[in-house]
């Protein structure tokens, strides 16, 4: 078989090489910085950037293979064909001469097409996320959010004028309602309605694949507040272009448009763009407009990006995206299937090799489920299974503390529209013989004993160390 994985483990094990003690009695600036970065590096967890080596694809965003199939560079073209005038630049901030036409064109048919009163494209999903949740909680306003948040709404929430931030355990409902009642109780201005609380969820979790119980969460609180100062800011990065009518998301798709205050969504993942965009009404609007200093001090988005964005959204309503989501929720059913049917998944599973918490309970043909299917394995494990799906040519991707939490390290798994029945089942005979291996090793009781694929990458890392 064709080992895909050598230049990966070159940039992997290059990552790992200590650059502290070489600059002993240099800088302390860069000293400090390098030594800093040793402390990952002792345990393997540099991360390089690498460059492309798989063959099958199971980690990109590309989920609607908009971009795999060529079918965006298709529509961008097509745009840059209906407006050869166009100049790369924005030239300035949005409050600086950088809005043009364009922009205020794209913004009015995405607002219509989704059904809001604004819609304002940014850069990004940061880019977003750091404008909603740094500016749109007040003083005095206390937020709420699911503790698996994307760290980017964490960021934003840090510099918040609303000091009082509270995370609820993950989709837990009884702990949403404990938390709720809390703030009833010893927050006077909020019991009277005269302060709000902000609460923050995901649609699709990223880390995790699980999907928000967002309709009992806003029954929950328009219980607790009949006020309506409850209000809701939904992240639909992942779900926007994989879900609903025409798939504009899961907000759409559950009729919860006139409960939900702001959705974001992202334009680089299903839509196979770049950028993003807040969806909200007017006031929202103006008040971004006017304080949200990540879009004040920052260059308005280029015309490609925004070019490419409404390419994204031509293409997404269309038949063929259709036809893509379809059949990505069946292949997720297929994946599904095949994978916890075989009997090396199985007593690796039991063993506590490899598990899918989401699916624990088999119920996959009777719940909603999403395109995100990680795999979670046990400490380093994620980095073992990462270099064993590496040389065979996918490109599984390890996630591990501080990313998530201590003990939950796991390979994340994206299926796509463009991945066949085919490359799925090579993902899955990847996946079990690696778990093959690592039930052997087990056996053996040899404490150790790496799997072979991990064996060549630390191998690597040792040559660095005695070379250094």
């Amino acid at each position: 078989m064709t080992d895909h994985g050598a230049q990966w483990r070159r940039e992997w094990a290059d990552a790992q090489k200590l650059k502290g003690p070489g600059l002993k009695g240099g800088s302390a600036f860069y000293r400090n910085i390098e030594e800093e970065l040793d402390l990952a590096r002792q345990s393997g967890g540099g991360l390089p950037l690498h460059l492309p080596s798989h063959t099958i694809d199971f980690s990109t965003c590309d989920v609607l293979g908009l971009g795999r199939t060529g079918a965006l560079r298709e529509e961008f073209l097509n745009e840059l064909e209906a407006n050869p005038g166009f100049h790369i630049t924005a030239g300035g901030s949005r409050l600086c001469d950088g809005t043009n036409k364009y922009h205020d064109n794209l913004e009015r048919e995405i607002a219509e097409l989704v059904g809001v009163e604004s819609a304002l494209v940014v850069h990004s999903g940061w880019t977003a996320n750091q404008a909603i949740w740094s500016t749109v909680p007040r003083s005095g306003d206390v937020i709420v959010y699911d503790e698996l948040m994307h760290a980017t709404a964490l960021a934003g929430m840090k510099v918040s004028l609303a000091l009082e931030q509270k995370p609820f355990r993950h989709n837990d409902i009884d702990h949403f309602i404990e938390i709720l009642e809390d703030i009833k109780e010893i927050s006077p201005l909020v019991k009277a309605g005269k302060r709000c609380v902000v609460i923050g969820v995901e649609s699709y979790y990223s880390m995790d694949g699980d999907i928000c119980p967002l309709r009992e969460l806003i029954d929950t609180a328009k219980e607790i507040f009949p006020q309506g100062n409850a209000q809701f800011i939904v992240d639909e990065a992942h779900s926007f272009g994989c879900m609903g009518p025409n798939g504009l998301g899961f907000v759409k798709e559950q009729g919860l448009e006139d409960e939900v205050a702001i959705r974001m969504i992202t334009l680089g993942k299903a839509l196979a763009a770049s950028g993003a965009c807040i969806l909200s009404n007017n006031t929202i609007r103006s008040l971004l407009i006017n304080q949200a200093k990540v879009m004040i001090c920052s260059v308005a988005p280029a015309f490609p990006l925004s070019a490419a964005g409404r390419a994204g959204f031509t293409v997404m309503q269309s038949e063929k995206a259709q036809e893509a989501r379809e059949y990505l929720h069946d292949l997720t059913l297929f994946y599904l299937d095949k994978l916890t049917s075989n009997p090396i998944y199985k007593k690796a599973n039991a063993k506590g090799l490899l598990r899918m918490p989401v699916h624990e309970d088999g119920d996959w043909h009777e719940v909603p489920i999403t395109h995100i299917v990680p795999i979670w394995c046990k400490p380093k494990h994620a980095y073992y299974l990462s270099f064993h799906l590496v040389r065979d040519g996918i490109n599984g991707t390890p996630i591990v503390f501080p990313v998530v939490a201590r003990g939950e390290d796991r390979v994340r798994i994206f299926l796509h529209a463009h991945n066949t029945h085919e490359e799925v089942e090579t993902l899955i005979k990847s996946i079990c013989s690696w778990a093959e291996e690592m039930l052997e090793i087990e056996a053996s009781g040899d404490k150790n004993r790496l799997p072979s694929a991990a064996r060549l990458a630390y191998d690597l890392m040792e040559e660095e160390k005695v070379k250094n």
